[in-house]
């Protein structure tokens, strides 16, 4: 006996089993009825292969108690956002970064009492408040540092880096120091931190790796060569990771924003007209701002992903869509 399908038919059928009560099913499969030539929903069979009905509960499909993810670069910015909002979901968070006072901060306003408003205006103690939200310091250029954070954190069930750096120079312009640095921390690190976290994460047979890589790993600038070179191998690095590391149930993502206000972006900012031009160049005519990147996060860190791996996902406003070119001043 076989079956077919899917068929746009009523949610279930009956069948009768040749003696035994009658059996209800999902009816988006058709039966094919052993010894019959032609589908059929009812018959007599001995023995039937069932599409199982969903049994996910959609209301958590966001949810991550339970997990722990570990965001590198948490001090500010979009790996600020990206913790406060994974632990808004119930994840347990370690907020890594260079500088542990940001990293503390960072952990400071997550944990600290939420409220919510009433419908009379009054201000109460949200009830699933929990300190959720752990500093620890991180240089993620000392491939022993990573080695050791990998072991010191335990099991990690998420794992977010952001950390970054750009020179904006054109290529006739650059030092090999000034190319070194930028392939350490964006290229580099991102290499030891994988193969770090996961290892474990292969050994235990889950996980979620979700690096940010950049619209410039597909659009480039003059001024941006080498960011945009670490950026589109970063792409490669994690599409390769998710190949190796999919048959042990880790699953490895890439987030590419758009412009972001950011502490990296800090110099466009504070040029009026190549801010205004880069607002410009997207479909929605502004910049992000770093909270608009953590639904991503969420996203790819939870269960809603479950059969998301080796992507790309564009947070840009429409950038690539439109294919927006700005050719800044030198």
């Amino acid at each position: 006996m076989g079956w077919f399908g899917p068929r746009p038919a009523e949610s279930a059928v009956t069948l009768s089993t040749g003696g035994s009560a009658p059996v209800r099913f999902d009816a988006r499969w058709v039966l094919k009825v052993a010894g019959s030539k032609r589908a059929s929903a009812v018959g007599v069979v001995s023995e039937w292969k069932v599409a199982p009905m969903s049994t996910r509960d959609y209301g958590k499909l966001f949810h991550l108690d339970g997990r722990h993810a570990v965001v590198v670069g948490a001090g500010s910015g979009i790996g600020r956002e990206s913790a406060l909002a994974l632990a808004a979901q119930g994840a347990r968070v370690t907020c890594a970064d260079r500088d542990l006072a940001a990293a503390e901060e960072t952990a400071r306003i997550g944990n600290d009492d939420r409220h919510v408003s009433t419908d009379q205006g009054d201000e109460v103690s949200s009830p699933d408040h929990r300190a959720r939200l752990a500093a620890y310091e991180l240089d993620v250029l000392d491939a022993a540092q990573v080695e050791r954070a990998a072991g010191d954190l335990g099991d990690v069930d998420v794992l977010v880096f952001t950390a970054a750096t750009n020179v904006r120079k054109r290529i006739l312009d650059y030092t090999g120091e000034e190319f070194d640095r930028v392939v350490a921390l964006n290229l580099r690190a991102s290499f030891d931190l994988i193969r770090a976290f996961g290892n474990g994460m292969a050994q235990r047979g889950r996980g979620s790796i979700i690096g940010f890589s950049s619209i410039r790993a597909t659009t480039v600038e003059p001024g941006q060569s080498v960011y945009a070179a670490t950026k589109a191998g970063l792409v490669q690095l994690l599409r390769t990771a998710a190949a190796e590391l999919g048959p042990n149930g880790v699953r490895v993502n890439a987030i590419a924003p758009g412009v972001v206000e950011t502490p990296l972006t800090a110099q466009i900012k504070a040029n009026p007209d190549w801010y205004a031009a880069y607002a410009a160049k997207s479909a929605l005519n502004r910049w992000a701002t770093p909270d608009e990147l953590a639904g991503a996060v969420v996203y790819l860190a939870s269960d809603a992903a479950t059969f998301v791996t080796g992507s790309v996902l564009a947070v840009d406003g429409g950038w690539t869509a439109i294919d927006g070119r700005y050719d800044p001043p030198n």
